[in-house]
């Protein structure tokens, strides 16, 4: 096999991994549930920057908060933040809202770098809203 047969053979739009990022996440038998994610693409990596952005004007400054709450939304599969159902019986307007409904802080970012790394990336969600902004 070529190394482009092999690109051919494996592309970006299907790598996903399940991923443990708190411990309060137990099912009642004390197993973990785990987070199905994937992997961003480079569009999806500008649509998420692009909504970070300071009142949306291009070369502005990234909201670090919002940045990680799109990835976050944008590449879990499951759960899915953007169920109407869960929307709805939480009573929340949005699918940002709700996640902060359910997640704290700290594992919104967790899960946000766990997507980054897998996306191919091997900096933070920081660093990479540092490099945006340059």
């Amino acid at each position: 096999m070529t190394f482009q047969q092999f690109l051919n053979q494996n592309t970006v739009d299907g790598i996903f991994k399940e991923v443990i990022i708190s411990d309060r996440f137990r099912k009642d038998d004390g197993e973990f549930f785990k987070f199905k994610i994937k992997a961003m693409t480079q569009n999806a990596f500008e649509d998420v920057k692009r909504k970070a952005m300071f009142g949306g004007a291009p070369n502005s400054d990234i909201n670090e908060d919002i940045l990680n709450c799109f990835i976050v939304i944008e590449n879990t599969i499951e759960p899915s933040f953007k169920d109407a159902e869960s929307l709805r019986e939480l009573g929340c307007s949005s699918p940002k809202q709700y996640l902060n409904r359910v997640l704290l802080s700290g594992e919104i970012s967790a899960l946000a770098e766990e997507i980054i790394k897998l996306s191919g990336f091997d900096r933070s969600v920081c660093d990479l809203a540092e490099d945006v902004k340059n």
